[in-house]
């Protein structure tokens, strides 16, 4: 009999519930229902709609067994980092979470660092700083007298969050602590230095476990509403990156990864934390991975800037598909706007083309003018982008970079991973598309004896799944380009 699992994998625009089956060395992958998920501004703040989240996975779940699968043995959630709700007294939850690209993190990072050094945050986090993650959020909520803090008894990551409402167990999985920046990145623990030195309730934070823990079992009144059996919850590794990296389909060592998507997020697989003044410098970041890893990565801003172009287009009436602007991007011409993806004007801007308008204005480069031009700007410049961050990696580990990994919905976007290709001199590896769910599949299968290691998954992922290869193309032209535009990158 094939057992079957089912995968909740939720992105800062939609989330999905899978089902993944392992059969023969091969392992399958059944869509039963996706739902969106949006930003909901309120009273000046933007939230997540927790409780509609896990409407949807709810109904994701009855639609399962009413569909047939009825071997389900487990089921596991992921999600983005940072974001987490809080629960009071008598499992009460206490308002909508908020959303990382909130303003309430303006001008939190430079409070912060007036209390605690920047230089000691890293040297125990080694988490690369962003303005929203959770110690900023909750360093705001500690400014602003947050009434919420007063009668929170326990801070859940959305993962950790969703597993609640599922059984009712109050627990934070590792690889979504990680993200925080108040996780120790040797001991795995909360750090009680950054929450004493900035008066943080430490009390707040659940138990730590490791990816492939069971939480708990589906609680009796979510049995009755889906129609499910008593199945297991498994905590894979809830941040969606983690389990996307588990599920890449790469041998031996020398590959780098690039998960696509809305982030990029690029780096290697580590067996231990870096954290050097080089890699603080650069800003890397030391996540919690599976099977005891460390993701050590960079966060780039990724497709989130077509995204949002596209959006404004489609407000005024004329956002096209994705086919027919990829289409456009590959006859515009090459290298005539580059812009860095990271800079924060492009974090959550009312009008994403007027920002990059702005930015080139700013820069002394030639606007783009039609949809072609903003879209091959865009990834050019994420192309160029991962060549910096390869350089960066390089510089700080001991062999260099040979192969480059591109998973996630991002590894569809052909022209990206052909740019990716130029830009690195890499060649490039892209698939499979669903690494998240895979990932999160693997973990639970894992944990249910049915797969023995990680190196195993990846085997049957390589097995399972087709995968395509870019050769690096027109170098000349890219070096020179790279050359011209990598200070704006510094």
């Amino acid at each position: 009999m094939v057992s079957e699992y089912l995968a909740f994998d939720l992105g800062a625009s939609s989330g999905r519930g899978i089902i993944g089956a392992i059969e023969k060395g091969k392992i399958s992958l059944q869509e039963i229902h996706r739902f969106e998920n949006t930003q909901a501004q309120i009273m000046g703040h933007y939230h997540w709609d927790i409780i509609r989240l896990f409407t949807e996975m709810k109904y994701a779940l009855s639609l399962a067994f009413k569909n047939g699968h009825r071997q389900i043995s487990s089921l596991g959630v992921d999600t983005w980092g940072v974001d987490f709700g809080l629960v009071g007294r008598n499992n009460v939850l206490l308002g909508n979470p908020y959303c990382y690209r909130d303003a309430r993190t303006d001008g939190m990072m430079d409070k912060v660092f007036n209390i605690v050094p920047a230089a000691d945050i890293y040297r125990i986090t080694g988490i690369q700083f962003m303005q929203f993650n959770t110690i900023f959020q909750l360093f705001s909520m500690v400014e602003e007298n947050n009434p919420l803090l007063d009668i929170a008894e326990k801070l859940l990551f959305m993962p950790d969050l969703l597993n609640f409402l599922f059984t009712g167990e109050k627990v934070s999985e590792y690889s979504i602590a990680s993200t925080s920046q108040l996780l120790n990145a040797v001991s795995k623990q909360w750090e009680p230095e950054l929450f004493a030195r900035l008066a943080l309730p430490i009390d707040v934070m659940a138990e730590i476990v490791p990816p492939g823990t069971c939480v708990g079992k589906i609680m009796p009144e979510i049995m009755a509403e889906t129609g499910a059996p008593e199945i297991d919850v498994i905590a894979p590794g809830c941040h969606d990156t983690a389990s996307a990296i588990a599920a890449v389909p790469a041998q031996g060592k020398g590959w780098a990864y690039l998960s696509s998507g809305t982030w990029s997020l690029m780096g290697i697989e580590a067996e231990k934390p870096v954290i050097t003044p080089a890699s603080r410098e650069n800003n890397f970041t030391n996540e919690g991975g599976v099977n005891g890893t460390i993701r050590f990565l960079k966060n780039i801003m990724g497709l989130w800037l077509l995204q949002s172009c596209r959006k404004n287009w489609a407000n005024q009436g004329s956002a096209g598909d994705y086919d027919e602007l990829l289409a456009a991007a590959a006859q515009a011409a090459p290298f005539r706007s580059i812009v860095d993806p990271d800079a924060p004007v492009f974090l959550n801007p009312p009008d994403m083309p007027e920002a990059i308008t702005g930015y080139c204005n700013n820069t002394g480069q030639p606007a783009p003018t039609g949809k072609g031009e903003f879209v091959r700007a865009i990834l050019e410049s994420l192309a160029l982008k991962y060549r910096y961050v390869i350089e960066k990696i390089n510089s700080m580990i001991d062999e260099p970079v040979t192969t480059l990994h591109i998973v996630g919905g991002g590894s569809q976007n052909e022209l990206l991973n052909q740019f990716a290709a130029n830009a690195t001199g890499l060649p490039v590896v892209a698939g499979p598309v669903e690494a998240t769910a895979l990932g999160n599949i693997m973990v639970q299968a894992i944990a249910r004896g049915e797969l023995a290691s990680v190196n195993q998954g990846r085997e049957i992922i390589r097995n399972s799944f087709q995968l395509k290869h870019y050769e690096p193309q027109d170098r000349n032209a890219w070096n020179d380009a790279y050359a011209k535009h990598r200070h704006l990158f510094s």
